[in-house]
């Protein structure tokens, strides 16, 4: 299973520093739909990492499949978290604390 990671050029920059491979610039809320639905539809894809400010960004349809998916799981990283620790933020977003 691959990481995809969807967003602006400074969102994406770190993770493609760290050698994630499956990275896309979305600069347009068009572009930005675009990636998350060929993303969604990559069976290699196990795990998403959005902006949660671009979620807002998308149409409600495609906010409720995000929420829903399973397969690859959606992970939301953003601005309002930014007081929770990396544990917190995996347990918030997969609903599971890893580390017990």
């Amino acid at each position: 299973m691959e990481i995809a990671v969807i967003g602006n050029s400074e969102f994406i920059l770190g993770f493609r520093l760290a050698g994630i491979r499956k990275i896309y610039a979305a600069d347009t809320d068009a572009i930005l739909t675009k990636h998350i639905t060929n993303v969604l539809q990559d069976n290699s894809v196990g795990i998403l990492v959005l902006n949660s400010s671009d979620i807002e960004r998308i149409p409600r349809r495609l906010q409720a499949t995000l929420e829903n998916s399973v397969k690859p799981t959606v992970i939301a990283i953003g601005a309002e978290e930014s007081g929770l620790s990396m544990r917190e933020r995996i347990k918030r977003s997969v609903g599971v604390d890893l580390w017990k």
